[in-house]
């Protein structure tokens, strides 16, 4: 039995999302938990199900050795029971997930993703921005918050 199915959500799910799959994949490999954490992404919407991620996002996350990988799919009142974390990328996004919520409990599981990064600890803004419409600094500075973030949850669960 998995000791954590975590669930990261974006708008999309071909840049934000499927990036901090990766990176959390790549730090449970690395770790040695491959068998023990459920890894998986969605969006809030379903413009690109079926898509591959972000060519952008794919090509920065391998420079770092961290390769993206799947499908673009839409969250499902499903999710909330097949996953124990459900860790939205921006404010809007959270929103979106404890919009479809069957329960207070299941809207609960739903947090922002650094949250769990502690040096964004008290920061007043815990989004992870959108680098769709922007340059390729936008993804790398998406790469770096998402990677503080998962070490953070990561150690989260290890406790």
């Amino acid at each position: 039995m998995p000791e954590a199915r975590i669930l990261f959500v974006c708008m999309g799910n071909i840049c934000r999302s499927p990036t901090a799959e990766g990176v959390m994949r790549h730090l449970v490999r690395e770790a040695g938990l491959e068998n023990e954490i459920v890894i998986d992404s969605a969006g809030t919407g379903n413009w690109h199900a079926g898509d591959a991620p972000d060519r952008r996002a794919t090509e920065a996350a391998r420079a770092r050795g961290v390769t993206l990988d799947g499908a673009a799919r839409q969250i499902t009142v499903d999710d909330f029971e097949d996953f124990d974390y459900l860790l939205a990328m921006d404010r809007d996004n959270l929103a979106g997930i404890r919009a479809i919520a069957p329960d207070e409990a299941s809207a609960a599981k739903a947090r922002l993703l650094r949250e769990f990064d502690p040096a964004s600890a008290g920061a007043p803004d815990l989004d992870v921005p959108d680098p769709y419409y922007g340059g390729p600094q936008g993804f790398e500075t998406v790469l770096d918050q998402v990677e503080a973030a998962c070490r953070g949850l990561l150690d989260e669960i290890r406790r």
